[in-house]
C-alpha cells in the first residue's frame, strides 16, 4: 500500500464462525481511527451477514462501506448445481469491482486464503495472514503461500490481538494492543435495538447458552438446574435457547427441574440481538452467543469447561466475568457469585 494514501482500499477476510467475526469487529475501529477515509468491505459467510449489517456505513457514521456474502458452506452441499456455480461466478464478480489496496486475512484458513487469490488487487497491493498458528486455533500453512505479507503472532494470543497483529502489520502501524479500546458496535446501537421481544419472556429474564458444539465445553446439567434454581428465587425467569434438536431435548430436560423456566422457539442470529438485549443477564458457556452477548455490553458471565480462558475472555467491559478454564469447570457456587455480583452492579 502507498503509506501517504489517505483513503486506501481494504478488504477484510474473516468468513466464519459467529464468534470468530464478532472479535474481529474491533480492528474496523482500529482502521477507522486512523484512516477515516478508507473504503472498508469485508467477506463473511452468509450465515454471519447479520452481525456485520450494523456497522455499514450511513448518513453520519461511517463503519464498513460493502459486506460481500460468501456462500461456500451452502455450495459445497450442491457441488455440481448449476444454481450453486451462478451464485459463486456472482460472488467472484461481486468481490472484483473494487481493486484493493490491502487485504487483511485474519483466520489462517485455506478458504480465507483462497477468497484473497480471487480479489481484485493493485499491483503493489498487500496481501497479510497469518504466519502460524496460535494455540488452540485452526490453521492451515498452506495459506501462507497467498500472502504477500506472513504475520508471527503469540503461540498463546487473544483473537482480538490476534487480529489487530495483523492488521497493525499491514498497515506498517505500531501494535496495537489492549491500551487502545475495544470497540465492536457503534455506541448507539444499543439503545436502537428493537425490544420486541422473540418469545414469550417475563421480565426480569436470564439467558443461559448451555449448548455448543462440543461436548467437552459444555458445563454439567446438574450444575445449571442449581444455578437456576438459585436465580429462580430471587425472581428471575430462565429461559433455556436450543439450536437443534438435540439441544432443545437438553433444554426441556433442564427446564422440567427449574421452576418457571421457558424453552423458547428457535430464533436466528439477527433475533438474538433483542432477545440478548432485554436480558437482565446471560450466563453461558464458551460458544458464538454467548460472545455476543459480551460484545454488546449486556451482564455476561462466561463459562469456561476444556476451552482456554485466555483466547476468547471478555476483557473490555467490568459487566463481564469469565470464570473456569480449560478442563477447570467453576463451580455452582463461582457462577451464582457472578451472576449477583453483576445484577447488582446493573441495579445501581
Amino acid at each position: 500500500m502507498n503509506q501517504s494514501s489517505a483513503a486506501p482500499k481494504i478488504l477484510l477476510v474473516k468468513l466464519s464462525s459467529l464468534g470468530d467475526v464478532l472479535h474481529n469487529l474491533p480492528i474496523v475501529w482500529d482502521i477507522r481511527a486512523r484512516l477515516p477515509n478508507a473504503q472498508i468491505d469485508w467477506v463473511a459467510e452468509e450465515a454471519y451477514v447479520n452481525l456485520l449489517t450494523p456497522l455499514l456505513t450511513r448518513d453520519g457514521f461511517q463503519g464498513i462501506n460493502r459486506i460481500i456474502p460468501f456462500g461456500l458452506r451452502r455450495w459445497k452441499k450442491s457441488l455440481f448445481s448449476i444454481q450453486a456455480w451462478k451464485e459463486f461466478f456472482a460472488f467472484r464478480k461481486q468481490l472484483q469491482q473494487v481493486r484493493y489496496d490491502v487485504i487483511i486475512e485474519t483466520q489462517g484458513l485455506l478458504k480465507s486464503a483462497l477468497v484473497c487469490a480471487l480479489a481484485n488487487k493493485t499491483p503493489n497491493a498487500v496481501v497479510a495472514g497469518l504466519a502460524n498458528a496460535s494455540e488452540f486455533s485452526g490453521y492451515e500453512p498452506i495459506a501462507r503461500a497467498f500472502y504477500s505479507q506472513c504475520v508471527q503472532v503469540p503461540f498463546r494470543c487473544h483473537a482480538i490481538d490476534r487480529s489487530r497483529y495483523v492488521t497493525s502489520s499491514a498497515l506498517d502501524w505500531l501494535l496495537i494492543d489492549r491500551s487502545e479500546k475495544v470497540q465492536f458496535y457503534p455506541a448507539d446501537y444499543l439503545d436502537s435495538i428493537d425490544t420486541k421481544q422473540t418469545g414469550d419472556f417475563q421480565k426480569p429474564y436470564v439467558l443461559f447458552f448451555h449448548s455448543t458444539a462440543r461436548e467437552a465445553k459444555r458445563w454439567c446439567n446438574a450444575n445449571w438446574i442449581q444455578l437456576g434454581k438459585s436465580l429462580t428465587e430471587l425472581g428471575y425467569q430462565a429461559v433455556l435457547p436450543w439450536g437443534n434438536l438435540a439441544e432443545k431435548q437438553i433444554s426441556r430436560e433442564l427446564a422440567a427441574q427449574i421452576p418457571g423456566s421457558i424453552v423458547p422457539n428457535a430464533f436466528s442470529i439477527e433475533q438474538a440481538f433483542p432477545v440478548i438485549a432485554n436480558s437482565s443477564l446471560v450466563v453461558g458457556v464458551d460458544t458464538g452467543l454467548t460472545h455476543l452477548a459480551a460484545v454488546l455490553n449486556k451482564p455476561t458471565v462466561e463459562i469456561y469447561c476444556d476451552s482456554p480462558r485466555w483466547k476468547t475472555e471478555g476483557y473490555w467491559s467490568d459487566k463481564i466475568r469469565n470464570i473456569g478454564d480449560i478442563q477447570k469447570p467453576p463451580t455452582v457456587t463461582e457462577a451464582l457469585e457472578a451472576s449477583l455480583h453483576l445484577l447488582n452492579v446493573a441495579k445501581n
